[in-house]
């Protein structure tokens, strides 16, 4: 009788990852100042994302309250100690004004994404300073009928009452991001 044996090594561990495809998901980072913000300019796009398959992370400031990320279905993460990888493997970066305004760091990420092509980039808020401006055209997102219920919850979770949820949400897009983005660009 042969006894059927298997190997628990993390090489073996990381070669199974790859097979079974988890290694292989579409990855969005996404960095805000608060859950609030993230929630009311991108909450729809981002649910949709995930359960699309994507791997949707929201980095933020120690000490943010994440229910309604994780009511949109998103992982909710630190950005400090986050901050050194950003970008690394990621399919698609999403940033909004307020934080790229206040991290230098998060700056440089940015421009470097936009200068690469490499990475989907996407924008939220006001104020982008001009080099950005010009790197990027607006566009927009057409939520799930599952996406702005949900987007909904989230708003009730953060305390803002919500009586209706948009179809759309505004975003920037780097001009050079491909055309099978589902973002629908508006000039």
């Amino acid at each position: 009788m042969v006894a059927p044996t298997f190997d628990i090594s993390k090489s073996s561990a990381a070669e199974a990852t790859r097979a079974n495809g988890e290694g292989l998901r579409y990855r969005l980072d996404v960095v805000a100042a608060s859950a609030v913000d993230v929630v009311q300019s991108a909450g729809g796009w981002l649910y949709d994302r995930a359960m699309a398959g994507w791997e949707v992370t929201v980095l933020l400031p120690r000490g943010c309250d994440t229910r309604s990320l994780r009511i949109l279905g998103v992982r909710a993460a630190d950005l400090e100690p986050e901050l050194a990888g950003l970008g690394e493997g990621s399919t698609s970066l999403a940033v909004s004004a307020e934080a790229f305004t206040a991290d230098a760091r998060v700056r440089a990420v940015v421009l470097e994404s936009l200068d690469s092509r490499l990475t989907e980039v996407a924008l939220w808020g006001d104020g982008w300073p001009l080099g950005v401006d010009r790197a990027t055209t607006r566009a927009q997102h057409l939520l799930s009928g599952a996406a702005r219920m949900f987007k909904g919850y989230a708003l009730a979770a953060e305390g803002i009452p919500a009586t209706t949820v948009g179809a759309t949400e505004a975003l920037l897009c780097d001009v050079g991001s491909g055309s099978d983005s589902e973002l629908i660009r508006l000039d």
